[in-house]
């Protein structure tokens, strides 16, 4: 039986490997362009003893939770944390998950009910599209950012329709429609749910993210909001009306049968939005840094899609282009990854650059200079960004 099962596996991994499509854990020294550390929060030391002197204000010394919220793994430190961020995302209540994919699972699995819809852009992350096969609802996606497409489809839901939308797509590092989004959800009475991933620590004053900085938050029903990435945390929380958290406490299965997250888990999400606070310049070096970047490609002829984001794309259809035209960015010195089918649709394969406020500009030229370069490079067949 195992030696049946050893073949069957590595069938698959040298089919992948053919395909160009195999994946590998790897690390290294290069220059950061590939972290979703964006404002340089997990590898900061100052932040890292500001948690650690709370931890000893406090007398926090458990290693783990002891067991999940509903058991022994509740406490008046959970609960303050999650008091904070619903005060921080203009929230009447927040929910702490373990992970940004954890909370995705536990809204959708729990919210939409049988003959009820969900209505998710095309491009959503994956936790969205599993949360929704979770779910007894019907679900179906609608063309990226598409306004039309997705009213043709409001107008055939049934139930109660969710219409699932990101702030900022983490392919691409677009942004959705926030406004027009609200706006078309009310005339449906449908419930709109935004995954803030990727706007969490950048968007707004306060790293309240897209809604919040829009003046939208309460045209939104349910908001997700990630600390694994601009936060440089781990975490996740959801935001709502009161009956919102009650409801996923009895019935969202990630929350209810999963460990609780640690006390130096909540200690570090409160540090490190207390961190950013008394650190708004590092979100406007953010945007300098994306600026540079996306000025200095706009000036060339390389098929770049330009975000005001920290994450950017430049075009190398084909898997195996791609890979290659990562490895030489990494024989350059950069941590540049490659993003390939199926991830993204074929023809659509790319690097995708993130920037961090910690990038030098130096850096930040030399990477762009290289891809210039390699734009030019026989063999590194292209077309222009969509």
């Amino acid at each position: 039986m195992v030696e049946s099962l050893t073949g069957r596996l590595r069938e698959e991994i040298v089919r992948r490997q053919q395909a160009g499509l195999l994946r590998q854990l790897t690390h290294g020294d290069l220059i950061d362009f590939t972290s979703n550390d964006y404002l340089g929060l997990a590898r900061s030391e100052e932040l890292w003893n500001l948690i650690s002197q709370r931890s000893e204000e406090l007398g926090v010394h458990f290693n783990g939770a002891t067991g999940s919220r509903l058991l022994s793994g509740n406490s008046a430190l959970a609960e303050q944390v999650e008091h904070d961020l619903a005060h921080i995302f203009q929230g009447e209540t927040a929910l702490l998950f373990n992970s940004g994919y954890a909370a995705n699972l536990g809204v959708l699995s729990a919210l939409p009910l049988r003959n009820d819809t969900i209505l998710y852009d095309e491009l959503s992350h994956a936790s969205i599209k599993d949360g929704a096969r979770l779910s007894l609802a019907k679900k179906f996606s609608f063309r990226h950012n598409d306004l039309n497409d997705l009213e043709a489809k409001l107008r055939r839901s049934e139930g109660h329709c969710f219409v699932v939308v990101e702030s900022i797509y983490s392919m691409d590092g677009d942004r959705c429609p926030l406004r027009e989004l609200t706006a078309l959800a009310a005339t449906y009475d449908a419930t709109l749910v935004l995954d803030e991933a990727h706007s969490t620590g950048v968007d707004g004053v306060r790293g309240e993210g897209m809604a919040v900085a829009m003046g939208l938050s309460d045209r939104v029903g349910v908001r997700i909001y990630t600390f694994g990435k601009a936060m440089g945390c781990h975490g996740a929380c959801v935001v709502g009306p009161a009956a919102l958290k009650d409801y996923l406490v009895n019935t969202s299965r990630p929350f209810i049968y999963t460990t609780a997250l640690p006390p130096h888990a909540l200690l570090t999400i409160s540090g490190a939005f207390t961190f950013l606070q008394k650190h708004p310049e590092l979100a406007e070096q953010l945007h300098a840094n994306v600026s540079l970047f996306a000025g200095t490609m706009m000036k060339s002829s390389v098929p770049h899609a330009f975000s005001d984001s920290a994450i950017q794309r430049v075009n190398f259809p084909g898997n195996d282009n791609v890979n290659a035209a990562a490895r030489y960015l990494q024989d350059k010195g950069f941590d540049v990854r490659s993003i390939r089918k199926p991830t993204v649709p074929e023809g659509a394969e790319r690097l995708r650059i993130c920037l961090h406020a910690f990038n030098k500009a130096e850096e930040i030229t030399a990477l762009a200079e290289e891809i210039i370069k390699l734009n030019a490079v026989s063999g590194f067949t292209q077309e222009r960004a969509r």
